[in-house]
């Protein structure tokens, strides 16, 4: 989900809809890369005290599955990456991947989207790109094989399978997989009458252009600020629409201008690292609770290119995920803090008014950059055993990063593994940021605009 992107040069996903198949009604993304998430049963019930009608996993995890058995909620679950090449090489394999992933579970567990990897097409090929589309067919096959008829077969893509998207009317597929991967793809959805699912985040394009970008236009929330289309003359009030419609005229480009669009996953941060503007609580229930208001109102509003069409999603995601890699953002998008308590109240069937939320959102603190001094370091509740070990690596980078907590020199004192990994942390942070360094350490680290210096020990910092 993590990258950049070019202001307003985003992606797009939509249905053309004569809807009555597609429903309004919004799910969640069940994400599991976290070591203190509920079990899947009590997962289940907090997915519906959200009012969530549907999930997606990124797996088939049968303990997942089997909670959700005899359950309404609507289940998407995932082939992982690194099979695909396998699968698409053989329908054996292909067979025998539902027969044990989806027929056990299937009907008693409403199994409907069967999503082959993720994001494939977002990072350089590895191998994969080319299996994509030959592994989804033999998953529909296989499905076909095993009667199983209701499940639509997709996969999910980030925005930056376009190579253009601004304006929306000049969206275009990148050259590099435009004719070889993207062509046959959407022939396969449209034969199959399936969704392009593709994940929608207005707040990377906001958050690397906040200067041209008006965060009221990306948290739909403005009141007079549009942009019109020079060439089709649409008008748009807010980010999202604007990037959705950006596919839509893509997939137009090639031939195919009535796939539907599903939002696999769109969502905001609602805390990040202190240079990640604009994550924070309050931006992420505005987001979030407008972006819900739009999916699930009757009738459906649609875009600009397509009024009216109704736009099934999935918002990202269940819970904080305290083991994603990458930036602090990753580990922030929950609706939902670990121990099942709301981050801020929503309800995601849309019923309930702005006025029925009683919990004052707290104010936003980072819509400006930051600006000043940040340390790395330990994180609360840290395993000694991986902290000693990511404080060796940190040392051992060169540069004397963890010289001055050698014995007898400044930082020695107070002797402890906390004390010591936080200066390695900082040093290391200070030292290789500008390389690609980060303050992450797999979730053993954290920065703080606090200065953790104390005495004659002079922790390194990163400014801002």
């Amino acid at each position: 989900m993590e990258m950049s992107y070019l202001p307003l040069f985003i992606f797009a996903l939509f249905v053309f809809t004569c809807s009555a198949d597609i429903s309004n009604k919004v799910g969640i993304n069940w994400g599991s890369l976290g070591n203190d998430l509920p079990p899947p049963p009590q997962s289940v019930e907090l997915v519906k005290s959200l009012g969530a009608k549907g999930v997606k996993i990124y797996d088939a995890d049968p303990d997942i599955l089997n909670a959700l058995k005899n359950t309404d909620i609507v289940v998407s679950i995932m082939v992982p990456n690194e099979i695909i090449p396998n699968i698409s090489k053989s329908q054996y394999l292909s067979d025998k991947w539902v027969q044990a992933n989806v027929v056990p579970f299937y009907p008693e567990v409403k199994i409907r989207y069967l999503l082959v990897g993720n994001e494939i097409l977002t990072n350089p090929d590895n191998g994969t790109w080319y299996n994509l589309v030959p592994a989804m067919r033999r998953i529909k096959s296989s499905l076909k094989t095993h009667n199983i008829h209701k499940v639509k077969v997709g996969t999910p893509s980030a925005m930056n399978v376009l190579e253009s998207s601004f304006p929306p009317s000049n969206g275009t597929f990148r050259s590099d997989i435009s004719a070889p991967i993207i062509n046959p793809l959407l022939r396969f959805l449209n034969r199959t009458k399936s969704f392009f699912f593709v994940d929608i985040y207005p707040y990377f394009p906001w958050a690397e252009n906040p200067k041209d970008i008006s965060l009221d236009y990306a948290l739909f929330r403005s009141k007079n600020i549009t942009y019109s289309d020079p060439v089709t003359n649409l008008t748009y009030t807010n980010l999202f629409d604007q990037m959705i419609d950006s596919l839509v005229f893509a997939m137009k480009r090639l031939g195919y201008p009535d796939i539907r669009i599903f939002i696999a996953e769109t969502g905001w941060p609602n805390n990040g690292d202190l240079d990640q503007i604009g994550a924070n609580i309050h931006n992420a229930a505005i987001y979030n609770r407008n972006v819900v208001k739009k999916l699930t109102t009757k009738p459906a509003i649609g875009t600009p290119a397509r009024p009216g069409s109704t736009i099934p999603s999935f918002i990202f995601a269940l819970y904080n995920e305290n083991q994603k890699p990458g930036p602090g953002t990753e580990r922030h998008f929950g609706l939902l803090h670990p121990n099942g308590s709301k981050v801020f109240e929503i309800d995601l069937s849309g019923e309930t008014p702005e006025s029925e939320y009683k919990q004052p959102l707290p104010a936003p603190m980072n819509n400006e950059p930051y600006k000043g001094k940040a340390w790395c370091v330990v994180a609360e509740g840290a395993n000694s055993t991986a902290l000693a070990d990511a404080m060796s690596y940190a040392c051992s980078q060169g540069n004397k990063t963890c010289e001055q907590i050698q014995l007898g020199n400044q930082c020695y004192k107070p002797e402890s593994l906390i004390w010591h990994a936080s200066y390695a942390f900082s040093s290391y942070w200070a030292q290789f940021k500008k390389a690609g360094g980060s303050c992450y350490f797999n979730g053993l680290a954290t920065q703080t605009a606090k200065d953790p210096s104390f005495g004659h020990c002079k922790f390194p910092s990163v400014i801002f």
